[in-house]
Protein backbone atom coordinates (compact mmCIF):
# COMPACT_ATOMS: atom_id res chain seq x y z
CA UNK A 1 0.00 0.00 0.00
CA UNK A 2 2.93 2.50 0.57
CA UNK A 3 4.33 1.79 -2.97
CA UNK A 4 0.86 2.51 -4.27
CA UNK A 5 0.65 5.72 -2.37
CA UNK A 6 4.27 6.81 -3.43
CA UNK A 7 3.66 5.96 -6.60
CA UNK A 8 0.81 8.30 -6.99
CA UNK A 9 2.04 11.30 -5.12
CA UNK A 10 4.79 11.17 -7.53
CA UNK A 11 2.21 11.13 -10.22
CA UNK A 12 1.17 14.16 -9.07
CA UNK A 13 3.68 16.00 -9.78
CA UNK A 14 3.97 15.83 -13.81
CA UNK A 15 0.17 16.78 -13.67
CA UNK A 16 0.30 19.89 -11.20
CA UNK A 17 3.37 21.47 -13.45
CA UNK A 18 1.25 20.48 -16.81
CA UNK A 19 -2.03 21.82 -15.13
CA UNK A 20 -0.26 24.94 -13.39
CA UNK A 21 1.68 26.14 -16.89
CA UNK A 22 -1.20 25.63 -19.51
CA UNK A 23 -3.05 27.82 -17.26
CA UNK A 24 -0.48 30.30 -16.50
CA UNK A 25 0.27 30.44 -20.39
CA UNK A 26 -3.77 31.02 -21.17
CA UNK A 27 -4.32 33.81 -18.57
CA UNK A 28 -1.06 35.17 -20.36
CA UNK A 29 -2.07 35.16 -23.64
CA UNK A 30 -5.33 37.38 -22.82
CA UNK A 31 -5.13 40.60 -23.82
CA UNK A 32 -3.75 43.28 -21.07
CA UNK A 33 -3.03 42.62 -17.64
CA UNK A 34 -3.79 44.41 -14.60
CA UNK A 35 -1.74 47.14 -14.79
CA UNK A 36 -3.62 48.37 -17.76
CA UNK A 37 -6.15 49.61 -15.76
CA UNK A 38 -3.74 51.66 -13.91
CA UNK A 39 -2.60 53.12 -17.00
CA UNK A 40 -5.85 54.61 -17.49
CA UNK A 41 -5.79 56.43 -14.32
CA UNK A 42 -3.68 59.94 -15.30
CA UNK A 43 -2.36 60.56 -11.33
CA UNK A 44 -0.22 57.41 -11.86
CA UNK A 45 2.91 57.82 -14.45
CA UNK A 46 4.28 56.07 -17.08
CA UNK A 47 7.32 55.45 -14.35
CA UNK A 48 5.39 54.02 -11.45
CA UNK A 49 4.02 51.71 -13.59
CA UNK A 50 7.40 50.03 -14.98
CA UNK A 51 8.37 50.16 -11.07
CA UNK A 52 5.19 47.70 -10.55
CA UNK A 53 6.17 45.92 -13.66
CA UNK A 54 9.78 44.84 -12.08
CA UNK A 55 8.17 44.46 -8.46
CA UNK A 56 6.06 41.67 -9.58
CA UNK A 57 8.41 39.94 -12.76
CA UNK A 58 6.02 40.93 -15.01
CA UNK A 59 9.22 42.34 -17.48
CA UNK A 60 10.36 39.06 -17.73
CA UNK A 61 9.90 36.52 -20.44
CA UNK A 62 6.55 34.27 -19.96
CA UNK A 63 8.70 31.13 -19.11
CA UNK A 64 10.74 32.71 -16.72
CA UNK A 65 7.73 34.17 -15.01
CA UNK A 66 6.29 31.18 -14.77
CA UNK A 67 9.33 28.91 -13.48
CA UNK A 68 9.72 31.87 -10.80
CA UNK A 69 6.25 31.56 -9.71
CA UNK A 70 6.57 27.69 -9.90
CA UNK A 71 9.65 26.98 -7.87
CA UNK A 72 7.90 29.51 -5.32
CA UNK A 73 4.52 27.84 -4.99
CA UNK A 74 6.19 24.72 -4.56
CA UNK A 75 6.75 26.07 -0.73
CA UNK A 76 3.34 27.48 -0.68
CA UNK A 77 4.91 31.34 -1.72
CA UNK A 78 1.98 32.42 -3.75
CA UNK A 79 2.78 35.67 -4.55
CA UNK A 80 1.09 38.92 -3.91
CA UNK A 81 -2.28 39.74 -4.99
CA UNK A 82 -2.18 43.32 -7.70
CA UNK A 83 -5.80 44.07 -6.41
CA UNK A 84 -6.20 42.96 -2.52
CA UNK A 85 -2.41 44.63 -2.28
CA UNK A 86 -1.86 40.91 0.16
CA UNK A 87 -0.50 37.94 -0.09
CA UNK A 88 -2.43 35.19 -2.18
CA UNK A 89 -2.27 32.73 0.45
CA UNK A 90 -3.65 35.19 3.33
CA UNK A 91 -6.84 35.56 0.78
CA UNK A 92 -7.12 32.26 -0.09
CA UNK A 93 -6.63 31.21 3.37
CA UNK A 94 -10.04 33.40 4.51
CA UNK A 95 -11.83 31.96 1.73
CA UNK A 96 -10.75 28.14 1.16
CA UNK A 97 -12.78 27.35 4.46
CA UNK A 98 -15.98 28.52 3.42
CA UNK A 99 -15.52 26.59 -0.40
CA UNK A 100 -14.67 23.13 1.71
CA UNK A 101 -17.26 23.54 4.59
CA UNK A 102 -20.19 24.02 1.52
CA UNK A 103 -19.09 21.39 -0.34
CA UNK A 104 -18.37 18.98 2.08
CA UNK A 105 -21.91 19.14 3.76
CA UNK A 106 -23.56 19.38 0.19
CA UNK A 107 -21.95 15.74 -0.42
CA UNK A 108 -22.81 15.05 2.76
CA UNK A 109 -26.09 15.45 2.43
CA UNK A 110 -26.09 14.33 -0.99
CA UNK A 111 -24.84 10.96 -0.04
CA UNK A 112 -27.50 10.51 2.69
CA UNK A 113 -30.36 10.76 0.78
CA UNK A 114 -28.91 9.22 -2.49
CA UNK A 115 -28.28 6.01 -1.01
CA UNK A 116 -31.76 5.06 1.03
CA UNK A 117 -33.77 6.39 -1.99
CA UNK A 118 -31.36 4.12 -4.16
CA UNK A 119 -31.99 1.44 -2.04
CA UNK A 120 -36.02 2.05 -2.08
CA UNK A 121 -35.93 1.57 -5.53
CA UNK A 122 -33.63 -0.99 -6.08
CA UNK A 123 -36.06 -3.51 -3.67
CA UNK A 124 -39.47 -2.77 -5.84
CA UNK A 125 -38.07 -2.15 -9.31
CA UNK A 126 -40.37 -0.78 -11.99
CA UNK A 127 -42.73 -0.23 -8.96
CA UNK A 128 -44.68 3.33 -8.56
CA UNK A 129 -42.07 4.45 -5.81
CA UNK A 130 -39.32 3.17 -8.19
CA UNK A 131 -40.75 5.17 -11.33
CA UNK A 132 -41.65 8.45 -8.69
CA UNK A 133 -37.56 8.20 -7.74
CA UNK A 134 -36.42 8.23 -11.05
CA UNK A 135 -38.60 10.77 -12.79
CA UNK A 136 -36.80 13.04 -9.51
CA UNK A 137 -33.22 12.04 -10.75
CA UNK A 138 -34.19 12.78 -14.13
CA UNK A 139 -35.84 16.16 -13.59
CA UNK A 140 -32.36 17.31 -11.45
CA UNK A 141 -30.30 15.48 -13.74
CA UNK A 142 -31.17 17.61 -16.53
CA UNK A 143 -31.40 21.04 -14.66
CA UNK A 144 -28.35 23.21 -14.27
CA UNK A 145 -27.22 23.86 -10.89
CA UNK A 146 -26.92 27.63 -11.58
CA UNK A 147 -30.62 27.25 -12.59
CA UNK A 148 -32.02 25.79 -9.52
CA UNK A 149 -30.13 28.26 -7.11
CA UNK A 150 -31.93 31.60 -8.98
CA UNK A 151 -35.05 29.44 -8.42
CA UNK A 152 -34.04 28.90 -4.59
CA UNK A 153 -32.57 32.20 -4.24
CA UNK A 154 -36.21 33.73 -5.43
CA UNK A 155 -37.81 31.62 -2.79
CA UNK A 156 -35.78 32.50 0.11
CA UNK A 157 -36.07 36.40 -0.94
CA UNK A 158 -39.62 36.06 -1.18
CA UNK A 159 -40.49 33.61 1.96
CA UNK A 160 -37.60 34.81 4.13
CA UNK A 161 -37.78 31.13 5.04
CA UNK A 162 -33.44 30.60 3.91
CA UNK A 163 -30.66 32.71 4.25
CA UNK A 164 -29.35 34.37 1.26
CA UNK A 165 -25.64 35.26 1.38
CA UNK A 166 -23.18 35.59 4.18
CA UNK A 167 -21.89 32.64 5.63
CA UNK A 168 -22.83 33.96 9.20
CA UNK A 169 -25.37 36.11 11.17
CA UNK A 170 -23.73 39.67 12.30
CA UNK A 171 -23.84 38.38 16.03
CA UNK A 172 -21.77 35.39 15.32
CA UNK A 173 -19.32 36.41 17.33
CA UNK A 174 -21.28 36.65 20.36
CA UNK A 175 -22.79 33.01 19.95
CA UNK A 176 -21.83 29.86 22.26
CA UNK A 177 -20.41 27.11 20.40
CA UNK A 178 -23.30 25.15 19.95
CA UNK A 179 -24.76 28.08 18.40
CA UNK A 180 -22.27 29.08 16.02
CA UNK A 181 -22.66 25.37 14.90
CA UNK A 182 -26.38 26.00 14.08
CA UNK A 183 -25.51 29.26 12.19
CA UNK A 184 -22.89 27.75 9.94
CA UNK A 185 -25.11 25.13 9.38
CA UNK A 186 -28.37 27.80 8.48
CA UNK A 187 -26.11 29.96 6.38
CA UNK A 188 -25.23 26.81 4.11
CA UNK A 189 -28.68 25.38 3.88
CA UNK A 190 -29.09 27.31 0.45
CA UNK A 191 -26.51 26.62 -1.73
CA UNK A 192 -26.15 23.08 -0.09
CA UNK A 193 -29.35 22.27 -1.04
CA UNK A 194 -28.67 23.12 -4.66
CA UNK A 195 -25.53 20.90 -4.80
CA UNK A 196 -26.89 18.26 -3.18
CA UNK A 197 -29.96 18.09 -5.35
CA UNK A 198 -28.17 18.43 -8.70
CA UNK A 199 -25.58 15.50 -7.42
CA UNK A 200 -27.66 12.90 -5.65
CA UNK A 201 -30.00 13.19 -9.12
CA UNK A 202 -26.86 10.92 -10.68
CA UNK A 203 -26.09 8.69 -7.40
CA UNK A 204 -29.47 7.68 -6.88
CA UNK A 205 -29.49 6.36 -10.59
CA UNK A 206 -26.29 4.78 -9.72
CA UNK A 207 -27.19 3.21 -6.70
CA UNK A 208 -30.49 1.85 -7.88
CA UNK A 209 -28.33 0.06 -10.74
CA UNK A 210 -25.95 -1.28 -8.20
CA UNK A 211 -28.43 -2.70 -5.99
CA UNK A 212 -30.59 -4.71 -8.18
CA UNK A 213 -27.34 -6.04 -9.46
CA UNK A 214 -26.39 -7.20 -6.35
CA UNK A 215 -29.69 -8.37 -4.63
CA UNK A 216 -29.59 -10.48 -8.25
CA UNK A 217 -25.90 -12.01 -7.07
CA UNK A 218 -25.51 -15.77 -6.27
CA UNK A 219 -24.27 -14.33 -2.44
CA UNK A 220 -27.44 -12.98 -1.68
CA UNK A 221 -29.19 -16.52 -2.95
CA UNK A 222 -26.99 -18.52 -0.75
CA UNK A 223 -27.49 -15.56 2.02
CA UNK A 224 -31.62 -15.55 1.58
CA UNK A 225 -31.08 -19.79 1.58
CA UNK A 226 -29.43 -20.04 4.91
CA UNK A 227 -31.85 -17.76 6.43
CA UNK A 228 -30.19 -15.05 7.18
CA UNK A 229 -33.12 -11.80 8.14
CA UNK A 230 -33.80 -9.77 4.87
CA UNK A 231 -32.20 -6.73 7.10
CA UNK A 232 -28.86 -8.21 7.11
CA UNK A 233 -29.34 -9.15 3.65
CA UNK A 234 -29.97 -5.50 2.49
CA UNK A 235 -27.29 -4.07 4.37
CA UNK A 236 -24.18 -6.40 4.77
CA UNK A 237 -24.01 -7.88 2.08
CA UNK A 238 -25.88 -6.38 -0.72
CA UNK A 239 -25.36 -2.73 0.11
CA UNK A 240 -21.25 -3.49 1.41
CA UNK A 241 -20.99 -4.25 -2.34
CA UNK A 242 -22.99 -2.64 -4.48
CA UNK A 243 -20.96 0.89 -2.87
CA UNK A 244 -17.66 -0.21 -3.49
CA UNK A 245 -17.90 1.11 -7.16
CA UNK A 246 -18.92 4.67 -6.12
CA UNK A 247 -15.29 4.59 -4.51
CA UNK A 248 -14.08 5.41 -7.57
CA UNK A 249 -16.10 8.06 -8.23
CA UNK A 250 -15.65 9.90 -5.31
CA UNK A 251 -12.94 11.37 -6.96
CA UNK A 252 -14.68 12.45 -9.36
CA UNK A 253 -17.88 13.98 -6.72
CA UNK A 254 -15.14 15.91 -5.20
CA UNK A 255 -14.06 17.42 -8.93
CA UNK A 256 -17.54 18.42 -9.47
CA UNK A 257 -18.71 19.84 -6.42
CA UNK A 258 -16.02 21.85 -6.06
CA UNK A 259 -16.37 23.06 -9.67
CA UNK A 260 -20.01 23.75 -9.19
CA UNK A 261 -19.54 25.37 -5.76
CA UNK A 262 -18.07 28.32 -7.13
CA UNK A 263 -20.96 28.64 -9.84
CA UNK A 264 -23.32 28.73 -7.19
CA UNK A 265 -21.14 31.02 -4.58
CA UNK A 266 -21.12 33.54 -7.30
CA UNK A 267 -24.98 33.19 -7.50
CA UNK A 268 -25.81 33.14 -3.73
CA UNK A 269 -23.00 35.08 -2.79
CA UNK A 270 -21.66 32.96 -0.58
CA UNK A 271 -18.34 33.68 0.35
CA UNK A 272 -15.72 31.24 -0.99
CA UNK A 273 -13.20 30.61 -3.61
CA UNK A 274 -16.01 30.97 -6.17
CA UNK A 275 -16.73 34.59 -5.18
CA UNK A 276 -12.55 35.25 -4.74
CA UNK A 277 -11.73 34.00 -8.32
CA UNK A 278 -14.48 36.11 -10.20
CA UNK A 279 -12.80 39.15 -8.51
CA UNK A 280 -9.35 38.15 -9.77
CA UNK A 281 -9.99 37.38 -13.29
CA UNK A 282 -12.06 39.91 -13.64
CA UNK A 283 -9.29 42.39 -12.57
CA UNK A 284 -6.77 40.26 -14.29
CA UNK A 285 -5.21 39.56 -10.65
CA UNK A 286 -2.73 37.07 -12.31
CA UNK A 287 -0.93 35.61 -9.10
CA UNK A 288 -4.26 35.34 -7.03
CA UNK A 289 -5.63 33.35 -10.26
CA UNK A 290 -3.05 31.04 -10.40
CA UNK A 291 -2.85 30.71 -6.65
CA UNK A 292 -6.34 29.24 -7.04
CA UNK A 293 -5.93 26.93 -9.47
CA UNK A 294 -2.87 25.72 -7.80
CA UNK A 295 -4.62 25.01 -4.49
CA UNK A 296 -7.88 23.89 -6.26
CA UNK A 297 -5.98 21.22 -8.47
CA UNK A 298 -3.93 19.98 -5.25
CA UNK A 299 -7.36 19.51 -3.59
CA UNK A 300 -8.85 17.87 -6.55
CA UNK A 301 -5.51 15.62 -7.12
CA UNK A 302 -5.76 14.59 -3.24
CA UNK A 303 -9.32 13.72 -3.94
CA UNK A 304 -9.13 11.67 -5.93
CA UNK A 305 -6.20 9.62 -4.20
CA UNK A 306 -8.08 9.26 -1.02
CA UNK A 307 -11.00 7.54 -3.57
CA UNK A 308 -7.91 4.98 -4.62
CA UNK A 309 -6.96 4.30 -1.40
CA UNK A 310 -10.27 3.54 -0.28
CA UNK A 311 -11.10 0.91 -2.84
CA UNK A 312 -7.83 -0.33 -2.85
CA UNK A 313 -8.47 -1.06 0.52
CA UNK A 314 -11.78 -1.81 0.32
CA UNK A 315 -10.98 -4.75 -2.88
CA UNK A 316 -8.17 -6.99 -2.38
CA UNK A 317 -7.75 -7.31 -6.00
CA UNK A 318 -6.55 -3.94 -6.07
CA UNK A 319 -3.38 -4.62 -4.23
CA UNK A 320 -2.76 -7.46 -4.75
CA UNK A 321 -2.12 -5.89 -8.70
CA UNK A 322 -0.01 -3.29 -6.76
CA UNK A 323 1.79 -5.84 -5.34
CA UNK A 324 2.32 -7.64 -8.64
CA UNK A 325 3.18 -4.59 -10.01
CA UNK A 326 5.92 -3.86 -7.27
CA UNK A 327 7.08 -7.33 -7.88
CA UNK A 328 7.77 -7.04 -11.62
Amino acid sequence: MFSYILKRLLQMIPLLVGITFLSFVIIQMAPGDYLDQLRMNPQISESTIEKLKQTYGLDQPLIVQYFKWLFNALIFNLGFSFSYNMPVLELIKDRLPNTLFLSITSGILAWMIAIPLGIVAALKPNSFVDRLIQMFSFTFMSLPSFFLAFLLLFFAVKTGLLPTGGATSPNYDSMNFFQKVLDRLWHVSLPAIVLAVTSLAGLVRLVRSAMIEALQSEYVLFARAKGLKERDIILKHALKNALNPFITILGFEIASLLSGAALVEIIVNWPGMGMLMLDAVLSQDLYLVMGGLYIGSIMLIIGNLIADILLAKLDPRIRQREVEGVLK
